[in-house]
């Protein structure tokens, strides 16, 4: 394989894309399909993010990049998890991220254990037999009340490691830094490298 120039996202969600095309190896375009849904049957983010590879590989038959991510809270015994983008929708009614991480601090009221963490589970998959796969985390706590305004999803509720921000209260450079998905891609952007480098 030549250098990687392009890379499809096997997702419809635009902040993702626009996080992911940050976060991945500079020269490289983030393709989004026309139209993207896939049933994630999985039982896990990877099982999910695989998934979602292998249905859009078999579609565009180029290398593809899938995503599976959420937020892991210890007192709800790990939801919302695998279906943290899901959370509190019901069939026909889909919650706003707003509704829903406020659905969230509503089912932890009184709760004074408040960890938890951002998982991401990120694959890339060249051909069928040629996979890629880095799954990582970012701990973190439950805040009492929403903060901040940049990021996407849970981030105003999520307060990063020790400290008393929220993920939507830093700037893209630092969440990049810090996130779960920045964490994978970095150790898939090293991936990509040593394959280009190989194959010169």
């Amino acid at each position: 394989m030549s250098r990687i120039e392009r890379i499809y996202f096997a997702s419809s969600n635009g902040h993702k894309k626009a996080e992911m095309e940050r976060l991945i190896k500079s020269g490289i375009e983030i393709v989004l399909p026309s139209s993207f849904e896939v049933e994630e049957g999985g039982d896990s983010f990877l099982s999910n993010a695989l998934i979602k590879a292998r249905a859009l590989y078999d579609i565009v038959k180029a290398p593809v990049l899938a995503d599976d991510s959420g937020l892991v809270v210890d007192a709800l015994g790990g939801r919302p998890g695998i279906h943290t983008a899901r959370y509190g929708c019901t069939p026909g009614h889909k919650l706003t991220s707003q509704e829903q991480y406020s659905l969230l601090l509503k089912e932890m009221e009184g709760q004074s254990a408040r960890s938890a963490r951002f998982v991401s589970a990120c694959v890339l998959m060249l051909s069928p037999e040629r996979i890629f796969i880095a799954q990582e985390t970012v701990e973190g706590r439950i805040a009492h009340e929403a903060r901040g305004s940049h990021g996407f999803g849970y981030d105003p509720i999520f307060l990063v490691g020790d400290g008393e921000l929220s993920m939507a209260e830093l700037s893209d450079s630092q969440k990049d830094s810090l996130s779960h998905r920045g964490r994978a891609m970095r150790r898939l952007n090293a991936v990509i490298e040593e394959i280009e480098s190989e194959e010169e």
